[in-house]
């Protein structure tokens, strides 16, 4: 009989010396506690099976976009063996998980947050709400939607390798 309930979870870890975050899917608790390279737990939710997947795919295409933002901004993360960067702060991770588990909890405002985070995959919310393009609560979530890809980075950015002070 297949689980009808996940546990949607956010975790630290290590592979190899290397610190990374996972956020991901099992479908028990004792699974994240078997896996060796996760060390901490830090947001664990039991959800219903299909509600944990449409939240895991908005996380991910959340985070895509913040990679993407950070990559054509010139900034370079970690690449850590397995899950996130350690580069990006807990703190930010678990709003980004907190933001879209809330949202899911009503399904009117999910679809309305979930179109936003699609259409940011194309386009800065921020460029839409200032000529006022997005009015009323969609404004509001669309505010909401683009502080979850204002993290940068306290590192340099990636320029390209330096040359020489002495040629």
């Amino acid at each position: 009989m297949e689980n009808r309930y996940l546990f949607l979870f956010l975790a630290s870890g290590i592979v190899n010396d290397e610190g990374f975050w996972l956020i991901g899917v099992k479908n028990s608790d004792l699974k994240i506690l078997d896996d060796e390279t996760l060390l901490e737990c830090h947001r664990k939710e039991l959800i219903g099976h299909e509600s944990a997947k449409d939240i895991l795919n908005a996380i991910n295409l959340n985070l895509d976009n913040l990679m993407n933002d950070l990559k054509n901004n010139d900034f370079s993360l970690d690449q850590p063996p397995k899950g996130i960067s350690f580069n990006i702060p807990l703190n930010f991770l678990e709003s980004i998980f907190d933001f879209w588990l809330e949202k899911y909890k009503d399904k009117q405002l999910w679809e309305i947050c979930l179109g936003l985070l699609k259409i940011r995959r194309r386009v800065s919310l921020s460029n839409l709400i200032k000529s006022e393009s997005i009015t009323g609560d969609s404004k509001k979530y669309a505010m909401e939607i683009e502080n979850l890809h204002k993290y940068q980075p306290n590192m340099i950015k990636n320029k390209g390798s330096n040359e020489p002070m002495w040629k």
